[in-house]
């Protein structure tokens, strides 16, 4: 898995950008058997940066946790399957195959993380666990949705041993 990193605030926090978003992404990856190898995108920003991001890219002029944007489409979440004209989905300087575009806000990150008690570790962890599914093809637009996604989270947080304090 090739992750991009891109953090456009000056938030710092007592553990590692990177390092914790490649171990939830690999994990997501394995625990859906991805069968490629996948490229990720993932911006860091804050209320301001994100609530830009919201307006632009889906017309909801306000700040949120997290945004995803999956490259590819599912007809059933975890089928990872390419269509015939691969070229839009493969990056042609990597030939890793784009599953998309993640966008964290770290106000939320720490906002969240002392609204539900627990770490700033676990909140960001579950954040890109939440994007991966969807860049998985999950979404949570019905209860049942919504179960099973709550499920797949915990259960590769679980595996990670980022669980609530």
């Amino acid at each position: 898995m090739k992750l991009f990193l891109d953090n456009d605030t000056d938030v710092i926090m007592d553990f590692d950008y990177e390092d914790t978003a490649r171990l939830v992404i690999d994990e997501v990856l394995a625990e859906e058997n991805c069968p490629f190898e996948a490229e990720v995108n993932l911006l860091l920003t804050d209320d301001r940066g994100i609530r830009q991001f919201n307006k632009d890219m889906r017309g909801i002029d306000e700040p949120t946790d997290v945004l995803s944007f999956p490259n590819l489409d599912f007809e059933k979440e975890g089928e990872y399957i390419l269509p015939e004209s691969e070229s839009d989905y493969i990056d042609p300087e990597t030939g890793l195959v784009i599953l998309g575009d993640i966008v964290i806000n770290l106000d939320r990150v720490i906002s969240q993380a002392r609204e539900y008690g627990h770490s700033r570790l676990r909140e960001y962890a579950f954040l890109i666990a939440h994007s991966m599914l969807h860049l998985s093809g999950y979404d949570h637009m019905s209860d049942d949705e919504a179960a099973l996604m709550e499920s797949r989270q915990e259960a590769v947080l679980n595996k990670l041993g980022i669980v609530r304090d």
